[in-house]
């Protein structure tokens, strides 16, 4: 199963900061590319998209800068996997310098874009300055990440319908801060957004938020098999969540599980979710 990474997180202390991961001990020191070539040899990996790191507030367009360095180089030549865009962060809740950072992220590789949501207040998204520049996003030919907590997925769904020629993923199938017991209502918010034809969904990061009483006997079996059963495979599309996923079993570790949980489908239906959806969803290279 050939895999397009759309979710590999970088880590470079040297250069940015990363508030968020002060006292997690499997987020500590630097996440490097040369560190996630060595865990995916052999794994099928063959391209990756960098995904923003929620660094803070004052880095977030320097992180999208130095990224932008690493591309362009031949990975033949460097050794990397390579790296075919980025989904750099921005702030669509503010007017001020929104566009000038629109502008400046087509020289920047840029392929969409993400907003943290589910650390921020749930009516920021609901606000009609926000949800204008989301359309002026999309507008210019990006798609966005959604991240946000299991009882944000009506939120998210609202503003999906307000930008209704906006293409939407949900990362992680929806399932940061899932709580115990979670599960039934989870499943009803997904089905919602299934309803609407611009929601894909993220097959990343359960792992590292879904607990072992959410509900299910196996609760990655039954999100997986839900996600499946509401957007098909034509919607789904794989991601690493690395370094995060090393609250879980780690990247080797759930590479192995996404196989067994897609073993049942055909190869084709596997090569959509692994590489050929990312490729169509982000407007990707051959």
């Amino acid at each position: 199963m050939e895999l397009i990474d759309t979710h590999q997180h970088l880590i470079l202390r040297n250069h940015l900061g990363y508030g968020w991961t002060e006292g997690i001990d499997a987020l500590a020191g630097d996440f490097t590319r040369d560190d996630y070539n060595a865990l995916v040899a052999g794994r099928g990996v063959i391209a990756t998209l960098f995904m923003e790191t929620g660094v803070d507030e004052a880095d977030y367009k320097r992180e999208a800068r130095l990224v932008a360095g690493m591309m362009g180089k031949d990975a033949a030549d460097t050794g990397d996997l390579p790296m075919l865009g980025q989904i750099a962060a921005c702030r669509p809740e503010s007017d001020e310098g929104f566009e000038a950072w629109l502008d400046e992220c087509r020289d920047l590789h840029v392929v969409g874009f993400r907003r943290l949501m589910q650390t921020m207040p749930d009516d920021m998204s609901r606000a009609e300055t926000y949800r204008r520049n989301i359309r002026r996003i999309g507008a210019a030919g990006w798609p966005v990440d959604l991240c946000l907590s299991a009882h944000q997925l009506d939120i998210a769904a609202d503003l999906v319908r307000a930008c209704p020629d906006v293409a939407f993923v949900l990362d992680h199938f929806g399932t940061n801060n899932f709580r115990a017991g979670g599960f039934d209502d989870w499943r009803a918010g997904m089905a919602r957004l299934a309803d609407l034809p611009n929601v894909w969904v993220k097959f990343s990061g359960m792992t590292a938020y879904v607990p072992p009483d959410a509900g299910p006997a196996d609760p990655p079996a039954a999100i997986a098999g839900a996600a499946l059963d509401l957007f098909g495979p034509s919607r789904l599309i794989w991601g690493g969540d690395w370094p995060v996923v090393d609250l879980g079993p780690g990247l080797p570790g759930w590479i192995d599980l996404t196989q067994r949980l897609l073993a049942g489908l055909s190869a084709d239906e596997r090569a959509q979710i692994g590489h050929l959806n990312a490729r169509s969803f982000y407007n990707l290279p051959d």
